[in-house]
């Protein structure tokens, strides 16, 4: 039954959003020990460079905490539905009508599924809700290199078409003061992400293509080159080499583990 495998996978989601919690916990760690060791007037040594580091590893570890939550609250929700099917299954006399309904409700699931990704493609007839978190391209056209981060929508603008979003990450705009830079983009500047509790909202990359990926630790995006897709290892994960991610003792790229709602389509023309 659908339930029962939207249950498991939501399992395996919170199993490697943990993994990578702990991953890092373990990073958090290790800048608060070293802060620990170093006297209170000597830590101005280290610069703004340390303090952004930590706060960008909280980020992450806050994000990856949201995304527990939503899903922690879907899986209650499955569980609760198996058990109710377990009892109902146990008296006979309702058995029929119930699988009857399961089987429409899951038909009707699996419509609306499909009609939401057809809306999804292309992204520039998304509509973004506030609150979103997407992958943005935040230079102009005429750029030499792209650069795509991950901002959060802050508000439509009709009279524009335009899309306000805002990189949560510490900025250094000096002219302004500003610790976060906001930006209007137009919707073909914005891809969405795969929704973390609906693998199957996100289109299948086979071992070979190139994909924009959020590197692990950070909030920016690259282009990568999938190693390994999930499907094969049976995971929600895949393995990916980040173009110019040279790595000292490690013979050519090494191999990142990337989360799949956290990959899209390379963009037509990306320029890196």
């Amino acid at each position: 039954m659908a339930v029962y495998e939207s249950a498991n996978q939501n399992l395996k989601t919170m199993f490697y959003n943990r993994r990578e919690q702990d991953a890092i916990i373990q990073k958090i760690n290790k800048v608060h020990q070293k802060l620990a060791r170093t006297p209170p007037e000597s830590a101005l040594k280290y610069g703004d460079k340390l303090w952004l580091k930590l706060r960008s590893l909280y980020v992450a570890a806050n994000k990856l905490a949201e995304c527990e939550v939503t899903v922690s609250i879907d899986l209650i929700s499955q569980l609760d539905t198996i058990e109710s099917v377990q009892t109902v299954s146990q008296q006979r006399k309702q058995a029929s009508d119930q699988k009857r309904r399961w089987v429409k409700a899951d038909r009707d699931c699996s419509r609306l599924a499909s009609s939401i990704v057809s809306q999804r493609t292309p992204a520039e007839h998304v509509n973004f809700a506030v609150g979103d978190q997407v992958a943005a391209r935040v230079t102009p056209d005429n750029a030499d290199k792209d650069e795509w981060i991950v901002v959060k929508v802050t508000r439509f603008d009709k009279d524009t078409a335009n899309y306000e979003v805002i990189d949560e990450e510490p900025g250094d705009d000096e002219e302004t003061g500003q610790t976060q830079r906001k930006y209007k983009l137009q919707p073909s500047c914005i891809i969405p992400f795969p929704k973390p509790t609906d693998p199957s909202s996100t289109p299948e990359f086979p071992n070979g293509r190139q994909v924009l990926a959020v590197y692990p630790g950070t909030t920016a995006l690259y282009k990568a080159t999938v190693a390994i897709s999930h499907r094969k290892k049976k995971t929600d994960n895949y393995l990916l080499e980040f173009d110019d991610d040279e790595e000292d003792g490690v013979d050519g790229l090494p191999k990142r583990l990337v989360p799949f709602y956290h990959i899209v389509p390379l963009p037509e023309g990306h320029r890196q």
